[in-house]
This record gives C-alpha cells, sequence and structure tokens, in this order.
C-alpha cells in the first residue's frame, strides 16, 4: 500500500476589545484597528444590524456611516443590512440567502469585512455566511448583549438552525476581532440583561472558584445593573471562555464540551419552548437540573449545591413546566440523546464535584433526574427570586 501524508498547522488570534460608545467620532478603537492592519489598500466592510438593536438605538445606522466619514480607514458599503435579531433570524434560510447576495451584489471578497452588530443569534448568522461566502470573509462581531459579549460572542463558532434542530448547519471560524461596547447593554430590557449571568455563573462553577465567589458577593449590584461590576463580569468570563479555546479543543473534534454544562437540557427546553424561553434562561435551569443531580448522584455537597441554586434563583425562575422531569416521558429527556447525536461519539455531560470544578460523566440516570427535578421544585417554593427581589 502506498500513500502520501501531509500535516499542517494554522495560528489562529484575534483581540477582544472592551470599550465605551464605539461608534462616537472620538473613539478611536475600530479606526486603529484598520489603520492597524498590514494591508494599506482600503478594503470594503457591509455592516449587519440586529433589528431589535436598530429599534432600541435608532440613530445607529446613521452614527455608523458618520464614523466611517470621519474615520476612512476602510470603505463602507452604504446599504446596513438589517435582519431580525432572536432565533428567528437563524431559522429562517431566506435571510442567510439574503446576506449571500449582499455580499454578491457589493463585491465583498476574500480581503474585505462583514461586520456583524447585535445578539448572539445574529453575529451566529452572520459569522456562518461570513466563513461559507468566499471560503472565507474577514468577521467583525460586535455583540451587544450580556451573553454574547461574554460568551458566543467571543468563541470561534457560527451556524444557523436547519431542519428543526439547533446549531445543526455550521463552522467554527475564528473572527478577525470582537469589539464589546458596555453601552449597548444600557439598551436591554430587563429580562435580556439578566439572562446573559448565567453564562457567567456556568463557567465560574466549572473553572473558577473566585469568581464564583464573586458574583455571590455582588450579585445585588448585578441585580441594580451597576455597570462596573457588569464590566468585570463581562472581562472575566470572556477571559475563561477564550483560555478554554485555546488550551483545550477549540474545534470540538473530541466529545468533550465542559463549556456545554447546563446545556443538553438548555438545547431542548429553547427548542420545546418555540424558542419563548432565551437561552440563557434556559441555561440557568440547565445548570441547576445537572448540579443537583450531581448532589444525588455523591458528587457534590447539599451546601455548595444551595449556594448555586440561591444565586441562579436572585435571577431566574426555575421552575418552567418545561423542565420538570415527572417521570421517563418527559420530553426534556430526549435531549440527552440528541445531544449525544450532536457531539458525535459517546454521551459526555460535565456536572461538578465542588464550585469551581467541573467532572465529566458518560451517563445519566433519568430516574435521578426525576429526584433532581422534584428537588429544584421543593427548593424554588422558598428561594427568594427576582421577581419578589423587586416587588
Amino acid at each position: 500500500m502506498e500513500f502520501l501524508q501531509q500535516s499542517f498547522s494554522i495560528n489562529y488570534a484575534y483581540k477582544v476589545f472592551f470599550t465605551s460608545s464605539l461608534f462616537d467620532l472620538n473613539n478611536q478603537t475600530l479606526s486603529s484597528f484598520f489603520s492597524g492592519q498590514p494591508d494599506a489598500q482600503i478594503k470594503k466592510i457591509l455592516f449587519v444590524l440586529d433589528e431589535g438593536l436598530v429599534r432600541a438605538t435608532p440613530g445607529l445606522p446613521e452614527a455608523i456611516k458618520r464614523y466611517f466619514q470621519t474615520h476612512a480607514v476602510i470603505k463602507l458599503i452604504a446599504d446596513i443590512l438589517i435582519v431580525p435579531g432572536g432565533e428567528a433570524t437563524k431559522n429562517d434560510p431566506a435571510i442567510f440567502d439574503r446576506l449571500i447576495d449582499a455580499v454578491s451584489i457589493y463585491g465583498i471578497d476574500r480581503h474585505s469585512y462583514i461586520a456583524a452588530v447585535g445578539g448572539g443569534a445574529v453575529l451566529d448568522l452572520v459569522g456562518y455566511a461570513a466563513a461559507v461566502a468566499h471560503r472565507g470573509i474577514k468577521l467583525i462581531r460586535i455583540p451587544t448583549t450580556v451573553l454574547s459579549q461574554n460568551d458566543s460572542g467571543i468563541g470561534v463558532k457560527n451556524g444557523i438552525n436547519y431542519r428543526g434542530k439547533k446549531n445543526f448547519v455550521g463552522c467554527f471560524a475564528a473572527p478577525a476581532a470582537v469589539f464589546n461596547d458596555n453601552q449597548f447593554l444600557t439598551t436591554l430590557k430587563q429580562r435580556d440583561y439578566y439572562s446573559g449571568i448565567s453564562e457567567a455563573i456556568k463557567v465560574a462553577l466549572i473553572k473558577d472558584l473566585a469568581f464564583f465567589e464573586w458574583l455571590e458577593s455582588k450579585a445585588y449590584d448585578l441585580l441594580n445593573r451597576q455597570t462596573a461590576s457588569m464590566d468585570h463580569l463581562i472581562k472575566r468570563c470572556a477571559q475563561l471562555h477564550m483560555e478554554h479555546i485555546a488550551s483545550l479543543d477549540p474545534f470540538e473534534s473530541g466529545s468533550s464540551r465542559p463549556l456545554d454544562f447546563g446545556h443538553w437540557s438548555a438545547h431542548k427546553l429553547e427548542q420545546l419552548s418555540n424558542f419563548s424561553i432565551t437561552h440563557g434562561e434556559a441555561v440557568a435551569m440547565g445548570i441547576a437540573l445537572d448540579s443537583t443531580y450531581a448532589y444525588f448522584a455523591g458528587l457534590l455537597k447539599e451546601d455548595a449545591l444551595k449556594r448555586i441554586l440561591n444565586l441562579l434563583a436572585l435571577f431566574f425562575d426555575l421552575t418552567n413546566p418545561l423542565i420538570r422531569i415527572m417521570d421517563l416521558n418527559a420530553p426534556v429527556l430526549k435531549g440527552l440523546a440528541e445531544f449525544q447525536e450532536h457531539l458525535g461519539g459517546r454521551l459526555s455531560i460535565t456536572l461538578l464535584k465542588a464550585l469551581g470544578a467541573g467532572h465529566e460523566v458518560h451517563e445519566m440516570d433519568c430516574h435521578t433526574l426525576i429526584q433532581a427535578s422534584q428537588y429544584i421544585l421543593q427548593f424554588s417554593k422558598s428561594a427568594v427570586n427576582v421577581q419578589t427581589y423587586h416587588s
């Protein structure tokens, strides 16, 4: 037998910037980035904006145009595209086609940029379109929610929903840069502001006890939308996510995905609710379920579990009927098989063996999940959640 073999490695590098009022004419964060690119030739940039963001900040398209008129470091495509926000944008193939059409119409090539400004779903969609058009157009991400600034917006995953399955079509492609602007967070409704906090709790629980303790100490500052605390949350959460991407399995070729702690049920819960439950809310319920399961499995002490549930209950209702597992026919249990299928290979679930310490298991006992679900229901009856806090 004869064969040839070739191997090579590629170095990926990108920066995540933290700023305020990114499109203010006096803010040179963007202009400095483009001026610092190695090719001095003027390139093109196409902006795609989240419709919900535009409703909240109606002057944004004009602010972008003024910025690039003043800082003529790149040629702005005058037609700024606006797409629906939320999961609906990943469910509609026509929106993806519209982005590909724009690439063709405006001559966006592999040396040009597409800038996605919005929540995580819009970033996923635009990132996928940028990655497959011409086999790769440079992507600028400008996440505008707590969830996307501290998690999905700084990662390397892109995708859309297809044939009723979440993120069934997608790719791994690193952005050219990410720009986090804390002023966008002031436009969020309370529900969306709190929603992203679940991903911070998640990464703290599996990786950083000190960060979890900080979240406990600053919970009421975060409830009251204190800017300095949220700035710290987003930076630390982004740092932990990026360290994970760099040090382990960035393109998820294996079955281990510790950053998906709490996500096997969360993904199913989103689908069952027809995405009326936000991703962050679903993740919070998933964290509660898997943490409680770890307690019943003998991995986690009950005092640690109660600290987790108390923190989650400040921001989230953990008792949505769709997450309740009363018997073996509970629809959310189908999420286990779907999670395994999505990974490819044996089931790999991250649980906790202590606060700040993840632990991988390869099976889940459904009867124990029933116990865990019932424990959460009883706990939540006496917990002080965000609704009672504000009443």
